[in-house]
């Protein structure tokens, strides 16, 4: 059989056809990097427009048509509570993170390294609890509430919030703790830790990636959870963003729609800085969760 003949013009046709793919691949990157930001551009855009220039319908919306203007902004920190609503969100994102990494991962552990017949079925109706409609239980959740004495308090969603965060969490560390290998630990066991102490020192390190995830996962569904916030707290002193700002700046059929794009716009920002610091672990944690999951 006669060998394979490259030849020169083969060459320069694979050549011209990689470079054609990467073009198209760059393009394509470009093009959903750019659909993907568009709304936020939108929104900082509108920010600083003009009434006049934002309800004209013949006007560009994505560039300045007037002069931009700061009132709108200056509305929604000086005429709501919008640092008050700032600072219940951030201490009780805070709180519920820290409250479901503190039960999730013991109960993920658990069921991936006790080697329980029953370990599978608990864990996939632990996930079940989180596909729960939230309407679903409310009466129950709000009944609980009452009992506690929380009703009109922050810290009824404190108490909440872990209900949908934990079960999750919970299914995202077991598929995490099965891609680490059994014999590191064993071995910590042999050099004579404790099974507490092994998780401790041992494999809660390895896990950190997937600890990124579960807390980057339980801030963000807390910061923008409504139905329980809306439903639980009515004082303004004591709501989160995702009620507070909406009840102040939607009244009846006016929508300050510059301040509400203000509110998104402070709110998203540093989310997205802390998100992409952390993007590579956060990335490692959703798929090598996913694998054995």
């Amino acid at each position: 059989m006669d060998a394979l003949v490259i030849t020169d013009a083969d060459r320069r046709r694979f050549a011209r056809r990689h470079r054609m793919g990467r073009v198209a691949l760059y393009a394509l990157a470009v093009l959903s990097a750019l659909a993907a930001a568009g709304p936020f551009v939108w929104a900082a855009i509108t920010t600083f427009k003009q009434d006049s220039d934002l309800y004209r319908r013949a006007n560009n919306p994505f560039v300045f048509n007037e002069l931009p203007t700061r009132d709108h902004l200056d509305l929604l920190l000086t005429g709501t509570g919008f640092a008050t609503f700032a600072w219940n969100t951030l201490w009780v994102g805070v709180l519920v993170v820290l409250i479901t990494l503190a039960l999730s991962l013991p109960a993920a552990y658990s069921l991936a390294r006790l080697d329980r017949p029953w370990a599978g079925r608990m864990g996939i109706a632990i996930f079940f609890v989180y596909l729960v409609p939230p309407t679903l239980l409310f009466l129950s959740l709000s009944r609980l509430v009452v009992a506690l004495g929380l009703q009109d308090s922050t810290w009824s969603l404190v108490v909440i919030y872990p209900t949908i965060t934990v079960p999750v969490s919970v299914w995202l560390l077991i598929g995490f703790l099965k891609t680490i290998p059994r014999d590191i630990e064993e071995q910590a066991m042999v050099d004579g830790y404790s099974r507490v102490g092994a998780m401790v020192r041992v494999v809660a390190p390895l896990l950190f990636p997937g600890l990124v995830a579960v807390v980057v996962f339980a801030f963000t569904l807390t910061a923008s959870e409504f139905i329980y916030a809306l439903a639980f707290i009515s004082p303004s002193a004591e709501k989160v963003i995702s009620t507070g700002v909406p009840t102040e700046l939607v009244r009846g059929d006016v929508f300050f729609w510059q301040s509400l794009q203000a509110a998104a716009v402070l709110v998203a920002v540093p989310i997205a800085v802390v998100f992409n610091l952390f993007l590579d672990r956060f990335i490692a944690g959703f798929t090598q969760g996913a694998v054995k999951g």
